[in-house]
């Protein structure tokens, strides 16, 4: 996997906050779910490979749980908001798969360590993203885009 190609690079995302503001909604709420679910599995895989490191400090074990977890609840807050918004709706959209696991498994440390940075960059590139999303969303929802 090349440094800083993230798997969810698939994903036609807005480039900037501009285009993010001319997005509709139902976009980007489809968006963020696309994102959250893609990042279920490389979380988990995360943790469990943190987990297994030798000498891997305790604040870096738990600082990953504690980002799957969130992971999770954002989901599943996510699924029900879009359940409210539009109801009836099924979210069937694909989201990327991720494929990384072989390169936070390998023997070649320098390689396993480069496969760790790569992951925490795109996790958070797309917090970032996700994080702009709910805020417009936010804007445009509750305060009827006056913010």
């Amino acid at each position: 996997m090349a440094l800083n190609s993230c798997h969810t690079s698939s994903l036609p995302t807005p480039e900037d906050k501009e285009q993010a503001q001319q997005t509709h909604h139902e976009v980007l709420m489809s968006l963020i779910l696309g994102l959250l679910r893609s990042w279920n599995d490389p979380l988990y895989h995360l943790v469990t490979e943190v987990r297994g490191m030798k000498g891997a400090p305790d604040g870096i074990l738990s600082r990953a749980i504690e980002i799957e977890e969130e992971n999770k609840r954002l989901l599943e807050g996510m699924e029900m908001i879009f359940g409210q918004v539009l109801p009836g709706a099924k979210e069937t959209e694909p989201y990327p798969v991720w494929s990384g696991l072989p390169s936070l498994q390998t023997k070649d440390e320098d390689a396993r360590y480069s496969a760790f940075y790569n992951l925490l960059h795109c996790l958070r590139r797309d917090s970032s993203k996700i994080d702009t999303y709910l805020k417009l969303l936010n804007c445009r929802i509750i305060y009827n885009n006056n913010c």
